[in-house]
């Protein structure tokens, strides 16, 4: 499987590439937008992503991983044609409606791939690097729009294009992780079940959602207010943004920071940083402190990425990973949505009165978190492989083919579920062994 690594991470480092990222609010209001709309874009984008998750978790069981990822990368690429092309707010509504079908279908699914394309207990590194490579092509992007595209923003939407579309084709080589098989009855309802029932899985779920939408309110619509206030002109706002897009690479070092201090501590130490960021931007005005404290956010929420990604994939142990994960993301998009609301909200107001809540929504998390958050030894029953996986399915066949050959060969004087015993023959011989795995071809078990 390491060859799905490999493409995972060259998806990841080309999806990563979005030439227009140092520009994108700009980039929409030169074709039309108002702040305004802009926001309410992303609010629709998020709702229809809370919509999505569950639909797009059953489908990739139905169809598979590997196809469920080629649709999706392939449907990222038009969304990127449609923005590159769109003018204004239809043109925009059109992209980010295709857009939040992308984000649900890949919400579950890309993480499903690399935790059970890699060794166990490596998962947590294989997180670490899939997000710093994202991280590294939107440095790239960045640098290259810095020296050579300029204002010419119209060539930066064609490039990330490019780029997107460059994704897509790689994702037809990757190699099948979960077969397709029929959809059981009650599949949704056992994944569901599992994640809301969960206690650890629910608690991460809902500090982790209010970590990652304190920090992606901060430090995507509310930090240029900030840097302006403290009176940054745009080449130093745009400096900080390429420190900031830097620094996301430091998500590549959070197995060794867990693996120094453990699980919960890291977690409690994470979340502490960043109310403690927070609180720093409500009370200074200072450009110094602003930058500082915007970046040791995005240090602390990149750290904890793959923390999270590891300790809930611990939880899982339902073979349907993708449904059970896109579960999880509703719930934490629920957060979401009430969280950017409020934040936005209170922005309009005052920009440190919204600061001040961020803290307070990541010290809520912190206070989850070290109520009942999963961690450190506690192994849930998810750590499963697609061995483990295609070992629980030849079982089930093997049952359910001794089921079927008891019923179409009645034994007579047999009592219900044992064979029959002639007389003086002895104890009953073992039942028919079936040696051969029951799955379908390209299977992995041996």
């Amino acid at each position: 499987m390491r060859r799905n690594l490999v493409l995972m991470y060259a998806i990841a480092l080309l999806q990563g590439m979005v030439f227009y990222g140092p520009v994108a609010t700009l980039y929409r209001q030169a074709h039309g937008l108002s702040l305004f709309q802009i926001t309410l874009l992303e609010s629709v984008s998020l709702a229809l992503c809370i919509l999505l998750e569950v639909p797009w978790g059953a489908a990739a069981e139905r169809l598979g991983y590997k196809k469920a990822m080629v649709l999706c990368c392939c449907l990222y690429f038009v969304s990127k044609l449609l923005f590159w092309q769109a003018e204004g707010f239809g043109g925009f509504l059109a992209e980010r409606m295709v857009l939040s079908v992308v984000l649900a279908g890949l919400s579950g699914l890309d993480d499903s791939i690399l935790f059970l394309s890699c060794r166990p207990g490596e998962s947590q590194r294989v997180f670490g690097l899939y997000t710093g490579l994202q991280t590294v092509g939107l440095l790239a992007a960045a640098l290259v729009f810095s020296l050579w595209i300029g204002e010419r923003y119209a060539l930066a939407g064609l490039l990330t294009a490019l780029s997107y579309g460059a994704a897509a084709l790689l994702s037809f080589g990757l190699v099948e992780v979960r077969a397709k098989e029929p959809r059981r009855r009650g599949a949704f309802r056992q994944a569901a079940g599992q994640v809301l029932k969960n206690r650890r899985m629910l608690v991460l779920l809902l500090a982790a959602g209010l970590l990652t939408e304190s920090h992606q309110v901060v430090t995507v619509f509310l930090n240029q207010p900030q840097y302006q206030r403290c009176g940054m002109g745009d080449r130093a706002i745009g400096l900080a943004y390429l420190a900031a897009t830097l620094l996301g690479l430091t998500g590549m070092f959070s197995h060794r920071l867990t693996r120094r201090l453990g699980e919960r501590r890291t977690a409690r130490l994470l979340f502490a940083l960043s109310a403690l960021t927070c609180l720093t931007l409500a009370l200074t005005r200072s450009a110094a402190l602003s930058v500082a404290a915007l970046l040791l956010f995005r240090v602390g929420n990149s750290l904890f990425q793959p923390l999270q990604l590891e300790l809930q994939n611990r939880e899982i142990s339902t073979a349907d990973r993708a449904t059970a994960l896109s579960v999880g993301a509703m719930v934490m998009d629920v957060v979401g949505v009430g969280a950017n609301l409020a934040l936005g909200a209170l922005a309009d107001v005052s920009l440190s009165a919204a600061f001040l809540l961020s803290g307070g929504l990541c010290a809520v998390g912190l206070l989850l978190f070290l109520a009942g958050g999963p961690g450190d030894g506690q192994k849930g029953a998810g750590y499963v492989t697609v061995a483990h996986i295609a070992g629980q399915n030849e079982r089930m066949g093997r049952q359910q083919k001794g089921r079927e050959e008891r019923r179409e060969k009645p034994l007579t004087g047999a009592s219900p579920g044992r064979p029959c015993t002639p007389p003086g023959s002895g104890p009953a011989a073992p039942g028919p062994r079936h040696g051969r795995c029951t799955r379908r071809a390209g299977c992995t078990h041996q």
